[in-house]
């Protein structure tokens, strides 16, 4: 006897959905048709709305896909072979198990249905590896930014960009080298404490008694223009010997080789003698303590001309305020990236060293600050850097830098950076800030120092 069994499927829809979308579950349903009493399955997947947007699909969402789409197969699989069989009674849908399939008829309808539903199963296969292989091209290529992508469905989705990313923009403004320097416009890089000195490198030996001590120097900052002329250049050379009663003489080599070989290409004669080793150069002129007194002068090189005089005030002179070694050394001029500067002592300081950054123009103090050394127990000092330092000995072979000094936080500490005096009487150290590197004049010989500063 044979059961009447046939099973329709109905395939809504399958919708592979965008990350972060809810899926609905595919369902089975059972009913009797009314009409002629078979049983009828509909197998149902719930279309969602129609995405918006596309993004790329997680590797973990793609497992769950395939999950589905084998249910798909495995549930295709059962109603083609497993739920209908030749040969086999069943109870119907009406419940009285004694009606038989008897009509030769029949069976062949019913053979009918069954390659029909074969075929169904086929199609559902085809489609399930079609949605498999659209599933895999999804993983293996998301949406490009900007633009639709067509998958293997032929389907258009729009890309939504993610929201972790975001373009950055930046703004450049120009603006002119000099706004961005301290006074000057000379480079600042580098420009941290002290951390060595190198040693001394000869490049003149003085030939008489008057060159026991002086001065030597190159600006550093020279001025530029025709106004200059030929004589005055970042490579001429100055020197100044300052043992005598009136020192006036200023001479000028044109670079540092004739200064080397004695070759001075002019000698010009201050209008007031020079106190000591404390004159320095700095922008075109050539900055000095007067003799016997506490006021300083700006002698411009270009027009061989006094351009400014004034008293600093309260500074001790002639063997008031002296460094270690004497000379009369009370006021050190000095200039370095941060400008001009003069280092003295006062009667309210009593004794300890008073740093004062002047205007380079009129000589007048800009700011002062009182440093905790005493001035007469160092053998000389220089700024660097708005730093002072200090040299611990001037006839010691192999002596220190022993203090430092910043007027950019008013704090000073004691250090230990070696320093050598090769020839065992040091009158002079000065800072040249353009070449990084100490002048010095050690008995009668003029010599230089390569230094090195760390990072500010």
């Amino acid at each position: 006897m044979w059961l009447q069994l046939s099973a329709t499927v109905f395939l809504s829809s399958f919708v592979l959905t965008s990350y972060g979308q809810d899926v609905e579950r595919a369902s089975l349903g059972r009913s009797t048709n009314p009409r002629d009493g078979r049983c009828q399955y509909t197998f149902t997947v719930a279309a969602p709305a129609e995405p918006a947007a596309c993004v790329p699909v997680a590797a973990d969402q793609m497992e769950g896909v395939l999950s589905r789409l084998g249910l798909l197969e495995a549930l295709v699989s059962r109603l083609a072979g497993g739920q209908r069989g030749s040969g086999t009674s069943r109870t119907g849908p009406r419940g009285d198990g004694s009606e038989q399939l008897s009509s030769q008829s029949e069976k062949n309808q019913l053979q009918r249905e069954k390659e029909q539903l074969s075929s169904q199963a086929q199609d559902l296969r085809r489609r399930v590896e079609q949605l498999g292989a659209e599933a895999e091209s999804l993983r293996q290529e998301p949406c490009p930014p900007g633009q639709a992508d067509r998958g293997p469905s032929g389907k258009a989705a729009l890309w939504v960009p993610d929201s972790s990313y975001q373009e950055m923009k930046a703004e450049v403004t120009e603006v002119p080298a000099s706004s961005l320097l301290p006074e000057g416009g000379h480079n600042m890089t580098g420009c941290g404490e002290l951390v060595s000195v190198g040693e001394p490198l000869l490049h003149r030996k003085a030939d008489s008694i008057t060159g026991k001590y002086g001065v030597w120097f190159q600006d550093p900052e020279p001025p530029r223009g025709p106004a200059q002329g030929p004589l005055y250049t970042n490579r001429t050379v100055w020197r100044i010997d300052a043992v005598g009663k009136d020192v006036r003489q200023l001479f000028a080599y044109e670079d540092a080789e004739q200064f080397s070989r004695g070759f001075p290409l002019k000698v010009l004669v201050l209008p007031e003698p020079v106190e000591s080793t404390g004159a320095t150069l700095y922008r075109g002129a050539l900055y000095y303590q007067s003799r016997r007194s506490r006021t300083l002068l700006r002698y411009d090189l270009a027009s061989e001309s006094l351009a400014a005089r004034r008293d600093l005030p309260h500074a001790g002179f002639h063997g008031q305020h002296p460094y270690s070694w004497g000379g009369y050394t009370d006021i050190d001029l000095a200039a370095d990236e941060l400008g001009l500067w003069a280092i003295y002592s006062t009667p309210r300081a009593m004794g300890a060293i008073v740093v004062s950054q002047l205007d380079p123009q009129s000589l007048a103090v800009r700011r002062s600050w009182t440093t905790g050394v005493r001035k007469n127990t160092v053998a000389n000092a220089f700024m660097a850097c708005g730093r002072l330092y200090t040299v611990a000995s001037y006839s010691v072979t192999n002596t220190t830098l022993n203090h430092v000094y910043d007027t950019a936080t008013g704090l000073g500490r004691a250090i230990a950076v070696p320093f050598r005096n090769k020839y065992r009487y040091n009158s002079m150290v000065d800072y040249n800030h353009a070449q990084r590197k100490l002048f010095a004049w050690d008995n009668h010989h003029m010599t230089s120092y390569d230094v090195t500063l760390g990072r500010r």
